[in-house]
C-alpha cells in the first residue's frame, strides 16, 4: 500500500469513530497507544532485535489475538500496566484511558494498525501522518487543542531566522505537540546538511529539551517525535511532565523556540471545604526573576532568559500585552533591553492562530554575559499585521508570507539590514525614552480606516472584528480578575 492510501484509510476510519462520538483528539491517543505498540512489536523482530521493554502480557500479540468484549478488557490492562512503567513506556501510557466504547471498531483499529508494516514507511510519511492529525485536531475548536499547535509556517521562518546549529541544544519550555522541534530537525536535516554519524545522534538523542504539563499532549508530543525519529523507544522521555516556571531547572540551553500558552494570567484550582472550585492567582516565587507576576507571558519570559545560555539565542511568541504592559511589565522590557541583546520583534496578523482574540508578535533576542552593560544597540520591527488579513480556513499564513520578512532580517548577516516600508530600526535611546519603554510601535496607515471601497472580503472582515472583540473582552476579563483580588 502507498503512502497517500494508507493515509486516505487511516482519515476514513476516523470519520467512522466520529459518527460514534469520538473526536479527533481521541482517536488521536487511541491511534498513539497502538501504533507505538506496533512499530516496538516490529523493533522486537529481526533484523533490529531490540529489547523494547514491554512486558510480555502487554505486547501487540496480545491485542491483535483477541477481538470482542476480551480484547476490550485486557486493552483496559494494558494501558493502565503500561501507564506504571519507566521511561519512555511510562510517558506515552500515562494515564491513559480507552475512549472507543465499541469492541468491535477497537478491533477493527487493531485490524487496521497490524495489516502495515509501519517501520518500512518512511519517515516523511509517518510524521505527515501524524502531523495531520494533529492539525486536525487543532481546528476542532471544541476540543480546545489549538492552543497547542502553532502556524507550520510561522515555525519554518522563525527557524530560518535562527539557523540553529548541529551539536547544540535546544528547549521549548511549553512545547505543546513539538511543531517548534520538529520545525528545527528539518531545519537541521535538511538536504546539504551532510550531518555525520555523531551529529545525527546528538540530534535524535541530546538536542531536545522540552516540557509539557498536560498528559495528554505531551503523549501526542512524545509520539510525533518519535515517529520522526526523534528520541529513542527504550529512552528517558525528552519531553517532561512538570510546569517549567515552577523552578530554574538549572540546566542551560543554546537555543530557545517557544509559543508559550496563551492567557495573561496563571492560576491553579482550589476546592473549597464545600466542594466549590475557585481559581486563585498563581505567582512563581523565583530568585532568578527580576519581577513578581501572576503574568504567565511575562513569568515565561524570564524563564527562557534564565535557561539562555550566556550566549544563547530564542525567539518567543508572545501577546500585544507584554510589548507595553506597565509595572511588572514595563520592568521587565527595561531588563530585558538592558541585559540582552533584543534585536527583532515580527508583528503578527491576526487571523492566524485557533485561539480566537490573539494578537501576537515573535521576539528574537540573544542572551549576553551580565556584566552591567546595556547588550540592546535598538530594535528592528517588521510589521506584517498592518492591511494584512488571514484566516484560518480561506487565507491561511502560507511560508511566501513571511518570506520577505526573512529577507529583511539578514540571518548570515544581522549588521547589513537596510530598511523597508514594513522594516524599521528604533535605537536604545528611543525605546526607552517611550512611555512604559513600550514597544507596540506602529507606522503604517491603515488603508481600511479610509477607504470603504477597498475593504477585505466579508468573511475576512468577519473574522478581524471578532478577533478584535475577543481581545477587548479578554482584556475586561483580566482587569475584572485583578479588581476581584
Amino acid at each position: 500500500m502507498n503512502a497517500s492510501t494508507l493515509v486516505q484509510k487511516v482519515w476514513n476510519f476516523c470519520h467512522t469513530l466520529r459518527d460514534d462520538g469520538v473526536g479527533y483528539g481521541d482517536y488521536l491517543e487511541q491511534l498513539t497507544y497502538l501504533l507505538f505498540l506496533k512499530l516496538a512489536h516490529e523493533y522486537s523482530e529481526p533484523p533490529y532485535n531490540r529489547n523494547t521493554h514491554i512486558p510480555k502480557s502487554c505486547d501487540w500479540t496480545t491485542l491483535r489475538s483477541r477481538t470482542g468484549e476480551p480484547l476490550e478488557a485486557h486493552y483496559l490492562s494494558v494501558l493502565h500496566k503500561l501507564g506504571q512503567e519507566p521511561g519512555m513506556l511510562g510517558a506515552i501510557f500515562f494515564k491513559a484511558q480507552n475512549k472507543i466504547q465499541d469492541p468491535a471498531k477497537l478491533a477493527r483499529l487493531v485490524q487496521m494498525i497490524d495489516a502495515e508494516r509501519w517501520i518500512s514507511l518512511d519517515t516523511d510519511t509517518k510524521g505527515d501522518l501524524y502531523e495531520g492529525l494533529l492539525q486536525k485536531n487543532a481546528e476542532d475548536t471544541k476540543s480546545g487543542a489549538g492552543q497547542y499547535f502553532t502556524p507550520r509556517a510561522l515555525i519554518e521562518a522563525m527557524v530560518a531566522c535562527v539557523q540553529p546549529a548541529p551539536m547544540k541544544t535546544i528547549a521549548d519550555p511549553a512545547c505543546g505537540t513539538g511543531g517548534f522541534f520538529l520545525g528545527a530537525y528539518n531545519w537541521l536535516n535538511r538536504p546539504g546538511a551532510n550531518l555525520n554519524k555523531r551529529q545525527k545522534e546528538f540530534l535524535r538523542d541530546q538536542t531536545f529539551h522540552g516540557n509539557e504539563i498536560v498528559p495528554g499532549t505531551r503523549r501526542m508530543c512524545l509520539m510525533n517525535l518519535f515517529l520522526h525519529n526523534i528520541g529513542e523507544l527504550d529512552g528517558e522521555p525528552l519531553v517532561e511532565r512538570t510546569d517549567a516556571l515552577i523552578s530554574d531547572p538549572g540546566k542551560r540551553f543554546d537555543y530557545v523556540l517557544a509559543n508559550p500558552p496563551f492567557g495573561k494570567k496563571s492560576s491553579m484550582t482550589i476546592t473549597n471545604e464545600d466542594g466549590d472550585e475557585d481559581r486563585d492567582a498563581l505567582t512563581y516565587q523565583r530568585q532568578d526573576f527580576w519581577e513578581t507576576t501572576s503574568n504567565k507571558q511575562l513569568n515565561f519570559l524570564q524563564h527562557i532568559v534564565t535557561i539562555l545560555k550566556d550566549n544563547g539565542q530564542a525567539a518567543v511568541v508572545l501577546p500585544d500585552n507584554v510589548l507595553f504592559e506597565g509595572g511588572a511589565g514595563e520592568k521587565i522590557r527595561r531588563k530585558l533591553l538592558e541585559t540582552c541583546d533584543v534585536h527583532t520583534l515580527l508583528r503578527l496578523p491576526t487571523g492566524i492562530f485557533y485561539a480566537q482574540g490573539v494578537k501576537a508578535n515573535v521576539l528574537f533576542f540573544d542572551a549576553r554575559p551580565k556584566d552591567g552593560r546595556a547588550h540592546t544597540k535598538g530594535v528592528w520591527i517588521y510589521d506584517l499585521r498592518t492591511n494584512m488579513h488571514f484566516t484560518l480556513k480561506t487565507r491561511q499564513l502560507k511560508p511566501a508570507d513571511l518570506q520577505d520578512f526573512i529577507t529583511c532580517y539578514r540571518p548570515d548577516n544581522r549588521h547589513a539590514r537596510v530598511e523597508t516600508e514594513r522594516f524599521r530600526h528604533f535605537s536604545h535611546e528611543t525605546l526607552v525614552a517611550r512611555d512604559k519603554a513600550s514597544l507596540d510601535i506602529f507606522w503604517l496607515k491603515d488603508d481600511s480606516l479610509g477607504k470603504l471601497d477597498d475593504l477585505p472580503p466579508p468573511d475576512v472582515l468577519q473574522q478581524e472584528i471578532i478577533e478584535h472583540l475577543e481581545a477587548a473582552l479578554q482584556s475586561f476579563r483580566d482587569v475584572a480578575a485583578g479588581l476581584a483580588r
